[in-house]
């Protein structure tokens, strides 16, 4: 029985990792923004720069709107919008990571006005969850 149980215990310790690895590698592959180059855009350096008619470009347009949500609600409400747009328009994902700690720094700053500095930090971690990695917590953290 000891035997059996080492011979299983060796073939998923073997088996394992390489199912996890190739699942892992086609769950990336078949992500949405992970078109084929056929179906991709190409742009040029002349091509529209993701900027509103006034100028602004798009990423700031959403810092301002998220951050205003923050402090009229919560952040929880912030970041679920945050994360919303990302799948809506995945070229605004270089600017999550900046945009999440954005959030992280304005919660503290929301909860030191309302509760004072010893409580705040703690109150916006609460509100932590994954949304462009661990940015919004590192951002939460940054203040403390």
């Amino acid at each position: 029985m000891n035997q059996a149980a080492r011979r299983i215990g060796k073939t998923l310790a073997l088996v394992l990792p390489v199912v996890l690895v190739l699942s892992g590698t086609l769950a990336v592959t078949r992500v949405p923004w992970a078109a084929s180059p056929s179906d991709a855009q190409v742009l040029t350096a002349s091509s529209h720069r993701g900027t509103t008619e006034s100028g602004t470009a798009a990423q700031d347009v959403l810092r301002r709107r998220l951050l205003a949500e923050l402090q009229e609600r919560n952040p929880g409400v912030a970041l679920t919008d945050l994360q919303t747009e990302m799948a809506r328009k995945p070229s605004l994902a270089r600017y999550c990571a900046d945009l999440a700690r954005a959030l992280g720094q304005a919660a503290v700053a929301k909860y030191t006005r309302l509760y004072g500095a010893s409580s705040a930090g703690r109150r916006a971690q609460a509100w932590s969850r994954p949304v462009c990695d661990t940015s919004f917590a590192s951002g939460v953290a940054s203040i403390r």
